[in-house]
């Protein structure tokens, strides 16, 4: 892996900030809030290409938390740590049960380069066939076009927000030229949002964007701050196969020792998380004594 320079963790320091008056304004008219979305995508839009933002573990991270909203948003319980459980154990054949199906399919959605055969990879319950004719309602700007996909999936799937929000996010991120699929409209979106249509669900949707956008600054600002202190304790760490399963904390929201199959055996993995968390560089994430899970 590559190390970060002496000063990478001044250099996450000046990532900068959401402007003020972006975050402040108080917009009623769809021109207005129109404005205000698309100075938040144009910000964020900088950031990304910031050289030390995490790109695989920032879209890993935030889909997590849309699936937690994407899981509220149908009236269940469960939330961020009852999602990493559901699919960070799970054995080939097991069962994620609903909560769990919804987190993976936003794993898989954010994972490989935006098309709509990554995307039936994501929902393979929906045809491809069906996915590209959902995709390409989307006409004219990034924001209007993800409601209007929003709109046409919702339309023909009304109990299934979740797959309508990662296609809205879809073409969003083809919109605005992005190869990735960054998650962002579930997490501005309210459960009352999702029942709107036409210019309503449009005012939602940028209100949405600014609010999301906002968000995934602020988190690639701290992952970004998170993974420069990861990468200057590198050198400390003595275990033969360090270096590889460093990567993995750089690509996954959550890391069970048991992934980290260069070191050997399960008790030098646990061992090489917790000295990763004595030396402040991942945290543990579950508060348990086993089955822990870290992260950066």
């Amino acid at each position: 892996m590559t190390f970060a320079r002496p000063d990478a963790l001044d250099d996450a320091e000046t990532i900068a900030c959401m402007p003020s008056w972006v975050t402040s304004a108080r917009a009623e008219t769809l021109e207005d809030v129109a404005f205000l979305s698309g100075a938040a995508l144009g910000h964020l839009h900088l950031v990304l290409r910031h050289e030390d933002v995490p790109q695989t573990l920032l879209r890993a991270r935030l889909a997590l938390r849309t699936a937690e909203a994407c899981v509220t948003h149908q009236g269940r319980q469960e939330r961020a740590s009852e999602l990493r459980d559901a699919v960070a154990f799970l054995q080939p054949g097991d069962s994620p049960g609903p909560a769990g199906e919804v987190c993976l399919s936003w794993q898989c959605a954010v994972e490989r380069p935006v098309s709509t055969k990554a995307l039936h990879r994501a929902l393979p319950n929906v045809e491809v066939e069906q996915i590209a004719t959902w995709l390409d309602v989307g006409q004219g700007a990034p924001v209007p076009r993800a409601a209007a996909v929003f709109q046409a999936v919702i339309e023909d799937r009304p109990r299934d927000a979740a797959t309508a929000l990662i296609l809205a996010d879809a073409a969003l991120a083809q919109g605005l030229g992005w190869s990735y699929v960054l998650p962002l409209l579930a997490l501005g979106l309210s459960r009352a949002d999702l029942r709107k249509s036409g210019a309503d669900l449009q005012l939602a949707c940028h209100r949405a964007i600014a609010a999301a956008a906002t968000e995934a600054t602020r988190e690639a600002t701290d992952l970004a701050r998170r993974v420069a202190r990861l990468k200057e304790v590198a050198p400390k760490l003595r275990a033969k196969g360090s270096d590889e399963a460093l990567v993995l904390f750089l690509s996954r929201d959550v890391v069970a020792p048991a992934s980290l199959i260069s070191l050997r055996s399960d008790r030098a993995a646990r061992r090489f998380c917790d000295r990763l968390v004595e030396l402040g560089a991942v945290r543990e994430l579950t508060g348990r004594d086993t089955f822990r899970l870290y992260g950066v």
